[in-house]
């Protein structure tokens, strides 16, 4: 499968290779859905001069019972993830622990005449322990040996981690090419109902979450989220009508988010977006105001993930995004129950 945001990336590990140069651990990072597994896939491929073999293998499918690690189809290759089911406790654990750690790094240490190949997915989901249980083998490594950590979030992973793995990160995509690839990927229907940038835009250019949410129908919910916020921008009586958001207030936060942030992208640069509701909120409200409106949605997002009472968090935000395209002077937000 050729992805062409991947390009730049797998450009850089080509050269490594033909320079002979490929370190012996390689973090591969970047957003959710920007297709971590699939580049592992495309650089295990060049290497082993075969782009069949491990694609058959169907590590990404949970198991129905307990397993440390994964075997490959290539024989000196093996997996280690998440979500694995605990012998002791016989539920799938949400981390990667020691014992399966353990595991991974003693297979590696046999010896093996071909090319032996590590990989961890997520890196970033390991806990404390699991993670100082690697740092052995990454710092004495075998000859012959390839450890690949796929991770999200790089800030989640311990600093030794990271100081002992060469960094390959990922990034976001606009890219015309990159849009012509998620066209190929849709249907006539589709490709007549949608506008690929305006996609690519909404999921900060990560080319597969555009895809997911459209099969899944997210992608038309985010659509009515976004419209209902910007009525109530425009005409603010219409935040009487807020049912389509009850049960769903975390995800409008970050539908508000994304409006506010791309609000302050427009109105910094001085251009005007596709949406005229949009257009017309950047033309009247405050720089100052979406900065500290955005602010406190920071603020929100991270409480309504806990025990907080999500709906007053949203309809505290929205009294402020109601009023945001005549604001005198901001008013404190209450986000703290």
């Amino acid at each position: 499968m050729n992805l062409p945001w991947h390009n730049s990336a797998l450009a850089k590990l080509q050269q490594m290779i033909a320079q002979n140069h490929l370190p012996h651990a390689l973090l591969v990072t970047g957003a959710e859905k920007i297709g971590k597994f699939e580049f592992m896939q495309q650089l295990v491929g060049i290497l082993l001069n075969d782009d069949e073999i491990i694609r058959r293998d169907n590590v990404l499918e949970d198991m129905t019972h307990p397993v440390l690690i994964r075997r490959s189809n290539y024989p000196n290759m093996i997996y280690c993830r998440a979500n694995e089911i605990n012998e002791k406790t016989k539920n799938a654990s949400k981390d990667i622990r020691i014992d399966q750690i353990r595991a991974f790094c003693e297979a590696l240490n046999k010896t093996a005449d071909d090319l032996q190949i590590g990989v961890i997915f997520y890196g970033d989901q390991m806990n404390v322990s699991a993670a100082n249980s690697l740092l052995k083998t990454l710092e004495e490594p075998r000859d012959n040996t390839l450890i690949i950590i796929l991770a999200h979030n790089l800030q989640n992973l311990p600093a030794t981690i990271v100081s002992r793995c060469q960094n390959i990160h990922i990034a976001p995509s606009y890219s015309e090419q990159t849009q012509q690839w998620i066209t190929a990927q849709l249907s006539k229907s589709q490709q007549a109902d949608f506008d690929v940038e305006q996609l690519l835009d909404n999921t900060h250019g990560v080319p597969f979450k555009v895809l997911s949410e459209l099969s899944d129908g997210s992608y038309a919910a985010y659509q009515a989220y976004q419209n209902q916020l910007l009525s109530i921008a425009i005409h603010p009586l219409m935040i009487r009508q807020t049912e389509v958001f009850e049960g769903h207030e975390l995800e409008v936060l970050n539908c508000l988010q994304n409006l506010v942030i791309e609000a302050i992208r427009l109105k910094t640069s001085h251009q005007e977006g596709g949406s005229v509701e949009l257009n017309q909120v950047v033309q009247a409200a405050k720089s100052e105001f979406l900065f500290k409106l955005l602010e406190d949605i920071y603020l929100a997002i991270r409480l309504a993930k806990t025990s907080v009472n999500s709906k007053l968090l949203l309809d505290n935000i929205l009294i402020v995004w109601s009023h945001i395209t005549h604001l005198k002077q901001y008013p404190p937000i209450n986000v703290n129950y």
